[in-house]
């Protein structure tokens, strides 16, 4: 493979980890606002227990997720980029050749 093809799939694999990362951590950010907003509001202990505990769940399981999700990449890079960038580079060449 040469070494443009594996530069761009370089290139493609850390803007989607980052962006994959980068949402990871608005969701975070999201999930801590709604759960203070609402312990402002739920004075029952049960209740404020059961959202503390479903909304580190959510937070584990879509990190874990992304965790998962990066690494199969990481270990595919060949096959998942290469496929993107070979018909990136055939619909470019027919945009050209219209």
């Amino acid at each position: 493979m040469s070494k443009d093809i594996r530069k761009r799939m370089n290139e493609m694999y850390m803007r989607d980890c980052l962006m994959a990362w980068f949402d990871v951590a608005l969701l975070w950010a999201a999930v801590i606002f709604v759960l203070i907003a609402i312990l402002g509001i739920v004075q029952d202990t049960n209740i404020r227990f059961v959202l503390y505990v479903s909304s580190f769940l959510l937070m584990l399981f879509n990190t874990a997720s992304v965790f998962a999700m990066t690494k199969h990449f990481k270990e595919d890079k060949d096959f998942i980029y290469g496929l993107d960038i070979k018909h990136f580079d055939a619909n470019h060449a027919a945009k050209i050749n219209r």
